[in-house]
């Protein structure tokens, strides 16, 4: 789900119904979870203090169906507990479930809710509480960003249907008492129990439905910080919720997400004391900040995917054999090994497929991936080609548009470079402001004559979480993060059948098969996989990166 440690887990098409099936479900955590439920009472380990992170101003309100971004996706994944919770190591495990329970075809889970839990305003945690937050973001009317998420559930289409009512819920979600509920499916799926563990799955309290601006501004949440305020363009603040009654053992006072539209300034101050956690390297410092005595320094393999969009509504790079041939030739044109030595210092490694290396499924061998290799010959040759079919004149550009505010300039301008060597056409970076002006203009379809940067922060452990939101049909158009509206039933059809499949060699068969045509028609072109890297100063305690290349935040003391 976001625009944005190494670990050990069958692939989620197994791993969902062992769990569900095993009654390994129950709050058990890691070295930074404890391993029953949290009452947040005082203990040795625990302080007062306020943790100052790196953020972004988030590009929507605050509200969990609307963030696909980590601008408000970090901050809302402190605030609020979903059914399942996923350890350090992404192991999923029950937080507000007590049971997910499939019938034996996976097209029907029974929920069941764990008493006691309840909302930061004092309201009770329901089976309503989930099901009423999950049909107003799948309908229509409210046009959320992350509604494509729940296209699994039976009723979703009619909730996408022009003219519906405004209050419809989803026929197949129903609610058997105040701490049970069941969900029919669309089509079998193995790794439903794990997919809602997202933000987009959320409860909602019902002060929620009075004032959604009101709550965006200041959500009232369930999980193991409570909002306390946002300046914008500033900072958001959030402390310590001693009503949670999850796993997550929260060790410091509050979490501070303070707004920089500068990582230089951002690092300057960790250096300098002035901030506590940083998620990313300024490219300035790529090549020094692990041997920088001031700070403390993370590099590790990540699971973080970086590419650029180019969207099927931009001149030349349609879905046609002209849009293909060009879209392959931008791809070889680039040299990935270089970029990461003498750009980013190698903190990263070329992709080669459309996943992550930690992620079962992941491969280096996929059929076609040689559009993936440094090839300036083959890259001249296709873009020749695909001038015989429509010219592309001396006056067309190729622009890579980023935000100026995340150290993204090197790197863009070394695609550019690269791009402009090997074909012979004019290319260039095309910075924007901020992340928020940017991922508005990317929501917006504004980008009509340019590529866009792009990535994944992976919201679950599977490939599916990869292919699913980012280049199905149904999450284009808005209605996810399909922001290049890219769309082919084949690739819709193999994604179908890989979240069904019952065993994770079937599951990982099929989701590289749907691979393979991503790589024929390259909705993005991939990058690299970005290390988990940052720096803490030296004053802070369990500085550590979790499973989504985000730091352990609620684990932080100083």
């Amino acid at each position: 789900m976001r625009k944005s440690s190494v670990f050990s887990l069958v692939a989620a098409s197994a791993c969902s119904l062992a769990l569900v099936l095993s009654g390994c479900g129950s709050s058990g955590g890691s070295s930074s979870e404890s391993s029953k439920p949290s009452t947040n009472a005082s203990n040795a380990s625990t302080t007062d203090k306020m943790i100052s992170v790196y953020g972004a101003e988030p590009a929507k309100p605050l509200i969990p169906s609307d963030t696909i971004e980590t601008g408000g996706g970090n901050p809302l994944d402190m605030l609020f507990a979903m059914l399942v919770r996923f350890d350090s190591k992404g192991k999923a495990v029950n937080e507000v479930a007590k049971e997910i329970k499939p019938n034996a075809d996976m097209t029907q889970y029974k929920i069941t809710l764990n008493s006691g839990w309840k909302f930061s305003d004092g309201s009770p945690v329901t089976a309503q509480s989930f099901t009423k937050a999950w049909s107003w973001g799948a309908n229509i009317n409210n046009a959320q960003l992350a509604s494509s998420f729940y296209g699994v559930i039976k009723g979703f289409d009619e909730l996408q249907a022009k003219g519906v009512d405004p209050n419809a819920q989803l026929s197949g979600l129903k609610v058997i008492d105040d701490h049970t509920f069941t969900v029919d499916l669309t089509d079998p799926s193995s790794t439903f129990p794990i997919q809602v563990g997202i933000s987009a799955f959320a409860p909602l309290p019902e002060s929620f439905y009075k004032d959604t601006k009101a709550f965006g501004e200041k959500p009232v949440s369930n999980g193991p910080y409570k909002f306390q305020s946002w300046e914008h363009n500033k900072a958001i603040k959030m402390v310590k919720n001693p009503d949670y009654k999850g796993g997550v053992e929260v060790k410091n006072g509050g979490i501070e997400f303070r707004v920089y539209t500068d990582t230089e300034a951002a690092f300057a101050d960790v250096q300098a004391g002035n901030l506590d956690v940083l998620d990313t390297i300024p490219s300035s410092a790529m090549k020094t900040f692990q041997s920088d005595a001031t700070i403390q320094a993370i590099n590790q393999p990540g699971s973080a995917f970086q590419n650029f969009t180019i969207p099927t509504y931009m001149k030349h790079f349609g879905q046609d054999q002209e849009g293909k041939l060009r879209r392959q030739a931008i791809s070889m044109a680039i040299d990935r090994p270089q970029m990461l030595d003498k750009v980013l210092a190698k903190t990263g490694q070329p992709a080669t497929d459309f996943i992550a290396p930690p992620i079962p499924g992941y491969s280096s061998s996929l059929k076609g991936s040689d559009v993936l290799k440094y090839n300036p010959t083959k890259a001249k040759d296709l873009w020749a080609q695909a001038n015989k079919i429509s010219p592309w004149t001396d006056n067309d550009v190729f622009k890579m548009a980023y935000n100026a505010d995340g150290g993204h300039k090197d790197i863009y301008d070394a695609f550019a470079n690269s791009i402009k060597n090997s074909l012979g056409i004019k290319a260039e970076g095309n910075p924007l402001p901020t992340f928020k002006e940017f991922r508005n203009n990317v929501s917006d379809r504004k980008f009509t004559d340019s590529a866009f940067r792009s990535g994944w922060q992976p919201d679950y452990p599977s490939p599916e979480n990869y292919l699913q939101p980012l280049y199905t049909t149904s999450a284009a158009d808005g209605n996810g993060s399909n922001d290049g509206d890219y769309k082919n039933p084949k690739f819709d059809e193999l994604v179908k059948k890989g979240s069904a499949a019952k065993t994770t060699a079937e599951a990982n068969k099929l989701f590289q098969q749907a691979e393979e045509i991503l790589l024929q028609d390259l909705p993005v072109i991939p990058l690299y996989y970005s290390n988990a890297k940052g720096a803490a100063n030296k004053a802070i305690k369990g500085f550590a990166f979790n499973w989504k290349n985000v730091p352990a935040y609620a684990q932080l003391t100083k």
